[in-house]
């Protein structure tokens, strides 16, 4: 049974060897299974015919049936591409075909009536068909047979060119169901079936392919959508129960002389609720003789890494050396200034450890660090290189976790025989749909409150024609004391993008504020590790008045004198990546703003992100409307946190599915932790199968 699924698909009748290879670089189709995975991503219906003086923007889709005349090659002997006349009883409208040539020359017969179906575009201010899609009526056959809903499927220039856009994929799946569909294994259990009231799996799959009715696409997608959620959540699930069960975690049961001193006499400012409520978890975790494994989320400026530091102290208090990894230089130096400038009036051996640090200062770091002397260690990648020997490891913090890879990240706990607790941050607000899915199997914990005195920032858009009025804000704000950061999306001008860019920002900016009466660095990704430390370095210290800079600051920059946050091209940028920008201002105590400027062209998806980001200040907000914009993402593989690439699901639409799943998935195992009872053998079958396919998306130990 699972031998013809299994089986490669170069060998169904009209692929063959250059398909195959090309459908498995294109769309990582290798086995019969995974060409029948490959879903539809909408359905036209072609149970209605129009008139061509039916034909308006209105619709998109048109299915006309008439004649074909006037097929005629257009250029010379390279023929660029063919126009023809299509004409019913109403009227005509012409057709055009840019590759494929050979084959249209030859397809029409004077006399003969088509079915045509295609998208209607407008040219000279007439309606024409561009590729439509073309069939021979043959008499005696009915024109429509049953409610004629057809599948359409997503394909690339290279497939269409090589034989396989949507009909094709059409043509194949249906050689492919007629074989495969009575060995198609069922996967869930019949209680769920029967409880949920869900199709068999050979129902979903040909009702997803080849689907009776809209009633019965819905009901197609609703199953395969709950199974794909429900194993995802499975998997996660029983994951964490084994580490639970099999991995012992360094019990720190003491909280000592130094995190107490800190807590009663160097804390720089007065815990929120929510900072108190995340240490008491932690505590919880690392005292419990299990290996912490969390996930800290907290908005820009909420206090993570004073959080992340008492974690720190109660790991040295039991005896324990800490590492703390961030994905950039600039976000690990400042790091370490801020928690040596936090511990300053401590006994507490801190380290740095870059792809900058000197040779000598290496050869102290790893010294110190065997001795057991060095108690805690902050740095990039550098961490994670096989001379950097720890003498007991029992703490690791990974800050932004999902700039790191999977092979990246697993380096780093396993420098000690036994593995240390593992708390990683993010300052990306996570969608709770996306967090129920890709970080199924950790423990979770949020801090959703900013430090008392800060004043949520004051968002605003521009257009360019008011830049002048945006310049004089600049320079009221500089005569208070203030510095301000300019962020542009490019470093040199694009001859394709229209964009403003840093080095013509950085002229124009001399222009507005010359010296000597204003300072201005500059920063890029381009610029060596000693010169941009040099330029964030004048910035920080108040030497300079406007950083100008790429999106190299997005984070690991903290200038609370900083109030003024400027993004040119803000519509270019994701809601994400502008809210972590706005978040390098609002560090102080006095208000802050950021300030969006943007052309007036600008598309309905780049508006509505502006929008968002004038409207709200709340990180898991934008989130959750940057989900439902954007996607999920394709971040699949080692280079990510472990974004999950689903088939079917929509996390954007499919959260409340999400939410239903994950309740399932926890009463099943809660009954059963090893689906070991008979009535879940297929669960346990299944999930075997794939788990030799795919590992753990989001395991961080």
């Amino acid at each position: 049974m699972n031998n013809l699924l299994e089986t490669n698909i170069t060998y169904l009748k009209g692929v063959g060897p250059k398909r195959a290879e090309l459908l498995k670089k294109e769309l990582d189709i290798v086995t019969y299974e995974d060409m029948l995975n490959y879903f539809p991503f909408r359905y036209v219906d072609k149970s209605k015919f129009y008139k061509v003086r039916d034909i308006t923007t209105d619709t998109i889709w048109f299915q006309l049936k008439g004649k074909v005349s006037n097929v005629t090659p257009v250029g010379d002997k390279r023929t660029k591409y063919i126009t023809a006349t299509f004409s019913d009883d109403t009227g005509s409208i012409g057709l055009v075909w840019f590759r494929g040539l050979q084959w249209v020359k030859n397809r029409f017969e004077s006399g003969k009536e088509y079915i045509i179906f295609g998208k209607p575009s407008v040219f000279k201010a007439r309606f024409n068909f561009v590729h439509p899609e073309v069939e021979e009526v043959v008499e005696g056959e009915p024109l429509i047979q049953g409610n004629r809903l057809e599948g359409i499927y997503r394909t690339s220039e290279k497939m269409k060119n090589m034989g396989l856009g949507t009909r094709s994929i059409a043509r194949l799946m249906k050689l492919l169901l007629a074989q495969l569909l009575e060995v198609i294994p069922e996967t869930l259990p019949d209680y769920l079936i029967k409880h949920y009231k869900l199709l068999s799996a050979r129902e979903a799959m040909m009702n997803i392919h080849f689907p009776h009715s809209p009633e019965m696409i819905k009901k197609a997608e609703l199953r395969l959508k709950f199974e794909e959620l429900l194993f995802v959540q499975l998997q996660m699930l029983i994951e964490k129960i084994n580490i639970q069960r099999s991995v012992k975690g360094h019990i720190f049961g003491i909280i000592g002389s130094f995190f107490n001193e800190f807590y009663h006499q160097h804390l720089p400012f007065e815990l929120t609720n929510a900072q108190k409520r995340v240490i008491k978890e932690i505590r919880f975790d690392m005292k419990s003789g299990k290996q912490m494994n969390r996930l800290l989320q907290g908005d820009v400026g909420s206090g993570k890494t004073l959080v992340a530091l008492m974690s720190v102290l109660i790991a040295i208090d039991n005896g324990y050396q800490a590492a703390m990894m961030a994905p950039t230089e600039i976000l690990a130096t400042q790091h370490f200034h801020s928690v040596t400038n936090m511990l300053r009036d401590m006994n507490v051996e801190i380290g740095l450890l870059t792809g900058s640090t000197k040779k000598a200062q290496r050869k102290v770091i790893h010294e110190r660090l065997q001795e057991g002397k060095m108690q805690l260690l902050l740095g990039t990648h550098a961490l994670i290189e096989d001379a950097v020997v720890f003498k007991n490891l029992g703490l690791v913090i990974i800050d932004e976790q999902h700039r790191f890879g999977v092979a990246q990240r697993a380096r780093l706990w396993k420098k000690n025989t036994s593995p240390p607790h593992v708390l990683v941050m993010t300052a990306t607000p996570i969608p709770r749909t996306l967090a129920m899915t890709v970080y199924g199997n950790l423990d979770v914990s949020v801090i959703d409150e900013l430090p008392p005195g800060r004043k949520p920032v004051k968002t605003l858009q521009f257009f360019d024609n008011n830049r002048l009025k945006v310049i004089g804000f600049m320079r009221d704000q500089i005569k208070k004391g203030r510095q301000i950061y300019v962020v542009y999306p490019l470093i040199n001008e694009s001859e394709t993008l229209d964009l403003k860019n840093l080095m013509d920002g950085f002229e124009q900016i001399q222009r507005d504020f010359p010296l000597p009466d204003y300072q201005v660095s500059v920063v890029h990704g381009r610029l060596k590790p000693e010169d941009k430390e040099y330029e964030m370095k004048r910035f920080v210290e108040g030497k300079t008045d406007i950083m100008i800079s790429t999106t190299v600051i997005e984070v690991g920059v903290d200038v609370p004198n900083a109030s003024v946050m400027i993004i040119e091209n803000a519509e270019r940028f994701g809601l994400s990546q502008l809210h972590q920008l706005r978040g390098r201002v609002g560090r102080g105590t006095e208000q802050s703003y950021c300030i969006l400027m943007s052309g007036h062209k600008l598309s309905n998806e780049g508006r509505k992100r502006l929008e968002i980001m004038v409207k709200t200040n709340d990180g898991f907000e934008i989130a959750e409307a940057d989900l439902k914009l954007r996607g999920p993402g394709d971040m699949q593989g080692t280079r990510q946190s472990g974004m999950i690439e689903f088939k079917i699901v929509n996390l954007a639409k499919d959260g409340l599915l999400v939410g239903k799943t994950r309740s399932v998935a926890e009463k099943i195992l809660d009954k059963d932790s090893m689906l070991e009872l008979p009535e879940n053998k297929r669960l346990k079958a299944y999930l075997a199968k794939i788990s030799k396919r795919k590992a753990i998306w989001s395991r961080i130990s």
